[in-house]
This record gives C-alpha cells, structure tokens and sequence, in this order.
C-alpha cells in the first residue's frame, strides 16, 4: 500500500499573508502599477475589503461576493473579474489592451487609467449587487 504523498512547497517559497506583503514582493517596475490599480479600486468600492485568493490580491463585496482580482506575472501584470459583458462594451476603449474572458492584461508602462478601471469596478459592484 502506497504512503499518501503530502505536497511541500518549493524550497524557499514563502506564501503571502496580506495584500501589503504581496505587493512587497513584486518586482519593482510592477509594484507601482498595482500599488496605483490598488488605490484607484480602494476608490471605486470603499466598502469593499481586500484579501488574498488564488495567490492573488483581490477586493470583496460587503456581501461577501468577490469583485475583482489583480495579479503580477512574469511578463504582465492582470486585472481579473472584469466580466465579459464589461469587456464586449468597451471594446474600443480596451483595444490596447490583451483581453479574454473577464480578464484584461496590461504592462507596467501601460497600466489601467485610473477613470476606466473605476468603470470597471464600479460595473462589477453593480453586478454582484443585482445578484443578491
């Protein structure tokens, strides 16, 4: 009989706790986009609080329903949770821009205008809130 296997992380990987210590750890030319995306979420959900899923940071819904996830990666950095129905209504606005699905792929030296991604945010609140 086989011994169950239990998975251990790579030697020298750390896990994050808070947003803050994810953030601390981006390479640097990344951290200030997310560091800008951050506050400008903080802006367009003040109720709303932030946490860590899926290895990424992400802001929840008083309710408790997630809003949006952003994440840094070796090439990009990403906004998730933006939603199709977004995402098929501004397709001009987000033409420079690397989309699929909910998700919207941007550099550090082209982040996310402030204005759009409060659009984002604030589609998202109104979403999660007519779902209940």
């Amino acid at each position: 009989m086989a011994t169950p296997r239990t998975k251990k992380p790579a030697a020298g990987t750390k896990y994050t706790k808070t947003v803050d210590d994810y953030l601390a750890r981006a390479p640097k030319d990344k951290r200030a986009a997310l560091i800008k995306l951050r506050k400008a979420i903080k802006a367009a959900a003040p109720k709303a609080t932030e946490g860590l899923a899926y290895g990424m940071a992400m802001f929840r819904h008083p309710n408790g329903m997630p809003l949006v996830y952003f994440a840094y990666w070796k090439d990009h950095c990403a906004l998730y949770g933006a939603g199709r129905g977004f995402i098929d209504a501004h397709v001009t606005e987000l033409k420079p821009y690397d989309v699929s699905k909910g998700t919207i792929r941007f550099t550090a030296g082209k982040p996310l205008p402030d204005r759009l991604l409060r659009r984002i945010v604030r589609a998202r609140v109104a979403e999660v809130e007519k779902a209940g």
